[in-house]
Parts: C-alpha cells; sequence; structure tokens
C-alpha cells in the first residue's frame, strides 16, 4: 500500500476549482522511510565520492581554485534547469569585462552566486541567522532582485496561489500548499532541520529538497532556491565544508527523471525511489567534481611550473597566474585592477602568458581585447578539444 504523503484539498484560484496537494511533515512516516540495503549501498557510494571530493579540495593552495568554477558552473546549471542560456564561458567573461550577449540570463546567474555567499556568509556568523524562513526569504530576494521574476514578490513568502504547468490550476501537473498554509509548512520544515534525525544528512538533503519543492513557497525561483539548499544543509551537516558539489548538473543530465521522481514521492508516497535517485545523482556530480579538481590541479600546476621557469618571467607574471584559477577570463585592465599594477605592466604580464599559449586572445578586437584561459576554461566546462 503507498505510503500518505500528503493531502489534498479543493481550492478556487484563478477562476478555477483544483486539488492543492499539502504535504506531510518530514521526516517520512506510516511506514517510516526504510534504507533498504540497495539505498545502504547507494549511500556509501555517495558518502566516498563526497569524501574524495573533499581530499581533491584539500590537495590545491587555496580553495578559492575550485569554489571559483564550482560554485558558478552551479549557478549556471540550477539556471539553466529553469531555462536560462547563459553559459560558464558567458558568465566569467561578464565578470571579467562587464559585457555579455545575454545580460539578464547573466545576471540570472551572477544572483544565484551572490544568494549562496550571503547564506553561507550568514551561517558562518557566531550570531548570524540560522537555517530557516527568514534566511530564505532574503537569500530568495538576492536571486530574483532585477531578472525576470522581480514582480513575483521577492523574498516573501506567497500570500497568493502558484501551480507547475498547464494554463490554470484546473489544467496544472501541480498544485501546491494553499497559502495560508505555507509559512507553517516551512516552519515544520525548519524545525526538522535542527533536530536530530537518525537518517544520515545526505538522505536529509534529499528529503528537505522535496520538501520544499513541494511546499514551492514563493511565486518564482523555487527550484533554484531549492536547489542551493541542499548546498547550504550538506556544509550545515558536516557533510562538505565547501559547496564543492556541483548536483544540478546530474539533475540536466536526465530532467524528465527528476521530476518524475519529485511527482511519485507526492501521488504514491515512494521515499525511496527518490532517494535512490538524488544518492546516485550526488555520486555522480561528486565523481565528476573529483575528476575535473584533479585535472585542474595538475593543469594550473604545470602551467605555473612553466612560467616561474620561463627566461622571460616575471614577478608580475607568477602573480597573474596565480590570479588565473579564480579570474580565467581577462583584460589588461582587469589584470592591472586586481593585481594593482600599472596598465603597461599588466600587459607585459599578459603578453608572457599569451607568448606561452596559457592565454588565448578571443575578442578578435583591437581594443578591450580579452584572454581565457582556455585550456582550463575546457576542463571546467567539459568541453572537448
Amino acid at each position: 500500500m503507498p505510503r500518505r504523503t500528503g493531502t489534498y484539498r479543493e481550492i478556487h484560484a484563478a477562476g478555477h476549482i483544483a486539488q492543492a496537494f499539502i504535504p506531510e511533515p518530514l521526516p517520512p512516516s506510516d511506514p517510516d522511510l526504510s534504507l533498504t540495503p540497495e539505498l545502504q549501498q547507494l549511500h556509501a557510494e555517495a558518502r566516498s565520492a563526497i569524501e574524495q571530493l573533499k581530499i581533491a579540495g584539500s590537495m590545491v593552495p587555496s580553495i578559492d581554485w575550485f569554489l571559483y568554477g564550482f560554485v558558478r558552473k552551479e549557478a549556471v546549471t540550477t539556471s539553466q534547469i529553469e531555462g536560462t542560456q547563459a553559459t560558464l564561458r558567458d558568465v566569467v567573461e561578464f565578470e571579467a569585462t562587464e559585457k555579455s550577449e545575454r545580460p539578464d540570463d547573466v545576471e540570472e546567474v551572477c544572483n544565484y552566486v551572490h544568494a549562496l555567499g550571503f547564506a553561507r556568509d550568514e551561517l558562518a556568523k557566531p550570531k548570524g541567522m540560522g537555517l530557516g524562513v527568514e534566511l530564505l526569504c532574503i537569500t530568495h530576494r538576492i536571486l530574483m532582485t532585477g531578472v525576470r521574476g522581480e514582480r513575483a514578490q521577492p523574498g516573501i513568502v506567497r500570500s497568493t496561489q502558484n501551480w507547475i504547468g498547464g494554463s490554470n490550476p484546473g489544467n496544472a501537473i501541480y498544485v501546491p500548499p494553499p497559502p495560508d498554509d505555507v509559512r507553517g509548512l516551512l516552519d515544520a520544515m525548519a524545525q526538522w532541520i535542527h533536530q536530530d534525525d537518525p537518517l544520515p544528512p545526505l538522505v536529509r538533503a534529499g528529503l528537505a529538497h522535496v520538501q520544499f519543492e513541494s511546499i514551492h513557497p514563493f511565486l518564482d525561483g523555487n527550484g533554484r532556491i531549492g536547489r542551493l539548499l541542499i548546498a547550504l544543509l550538506l556544509e550545515h551537516w558536516g557533510v562538505l565544508d565547501h559547496p564543492l558539489l556541483y548536483i544540478s548538473l546530474a539533475f540536466k543530465q536526465d530532467q524528465l527523471e527528476y521530476y518524475e521522481r519529485l511527482t511519485a514521492v507526492r501521488r504514491g508516497g515512494d521515499w525511496e525511489g527518490w532517494t535512490a535517485y538524488f544518492l546516485r545523482c550526488v555520486r555522480l556530480a561528486a565523481d565528476d567534481g573529483v575528476r575535473t579538481a584533479r585535472e585542474l590541479h595538475t593543469l594550473v600546476s604545470a602551467d605555473r611550473a612553466r612560467v616561474v621557469e620561463h627566461e622571460s618571467a616575471t614577478i608580475a607574471g607568477v602573480r597573474l597566474m596565480d590570479a588565473l584559477p579564480v579570474q580565467p577570463i581577462v583584460t589588461v585592465s582587469s589584470v592591472s585592477e586586481e593585481l594593482g599594477i600599472t596598465a603597461p605592466t599588466a600587459r607585459k604580464a599578459v603578453e608572457l602568458l599569451e607568448s606561452m599559449q596559457i592565454l588565448r586572445e578571443t575578442s578578435g578586437k583591437q581594443r578591450d581585447r580579452v584572454y581565457s584561459y582556455s585550456e582550463y576554461m575546457r576542463l571546467l566546462t567539459g568541453e572537448q578539444r
């Protein structure tokens, strides 16, 4: 017999009658979530992959090497799930030049980076906000400011009915809880987050994501906040020290299954099916992160050694090489500003790395030229040669 994961209530919204779903509080019950031998094995594999990712992150001189690229990789992918077209290259180039052919899409991705940074900083403060409704609301406001959906009350728990798919609530794919229930459901989820629970943190993070998506507390941006919540929980529960897991990449590889698994929880209580899927996604994302981290570390270490040993090496050239992992697309102006050196000195440093084919000019312009650490970007984005 299927587990009941919620109740339905008839609502009248936008001139239509619909059945809104009100999820039961976490954790799953009647029966409790069963960690079958299969799930225990998947959890062990996911944990092992996470530990390897932590080790990879500890190998480099600065964790910022990976944080810069991995956080932006997650930001791009989670935004692409919601329909944006911006690529990681678009975002990195915009940060260097403040120019983009997709300014609106790029701004959405940059907002995600800022929102995650704000939430992590707040949680790290001794007297900062806890991981609860207030923090999620402010994070949502940062995410949605100045982009599509800005009129959908950024940072405010919705006071009107929303729905997913279809032209109205009556023919929607999914109708979340009525607005009067949303605040209480969020508070209950926040209480569960801070309670002891025998379920492993990785499993709990997956459950919290589904619960947040089912509540759908904002008029827009719920998917991105729900996936951002995973990153915050993995740090909060000590699974990772930094947000190195870009799990949206695994979700995006088969978006249909992602949505099907969410639906199967609501309709049939299939928390076990969701958990198996989520743990596989964690393992895939962690494995990809480990591979990418090792490749980037090998590349940067080799290129730095080449620069140091070059007959025309300069202090500025070495400093520029050290800065590239957190600024892989540059201009002479951005190098001058970032390193605090004159424009002529910055130009010589850029020209040195260009002569060594570490940097490649990508704009084709005679003025305001743009240079890319092309091999680094290729590895980070997963592009083929």
